[in-house]
């Protein structure tokens, strides 16, 4: 977040566990009222933490499901 300008690093914490995930909050401000500058700073910084976890070789889980289904017998139709 330092390296971007026009924001301002606030506070980052380990706030909990998800079902499948590590949950952290990071709390910074974009010193602009414009909005496209907000989501253009957002996506930065979500893109240079991506790829920092990948640099450290850190990889993601994708939280898979599996579902059992039972074969019966089909309805009569009588």
């Amino acid at each position: 977040m330092e390296s971007q300008d026009e924001v301002q690093f606030d506070r980052a914490h380990f706030a909990g566990f998800g079902e499948s995930s590590l949950n952290f909050e990071l709390v910074y401000y974009i010193l602009s009222p414009d909005y496209v500058l907000f989501m253009d700073k957002q996506q930065a910084i979500n893109l240079d933490i991506y790829a920092a976890f990948r640099k450290e070789g850190i990889h993601f889980a994708h939280p898979t499901q599996t579902l059992y289904l039972r074969q019966t017998a089909p309805p009569s139709l009588s």
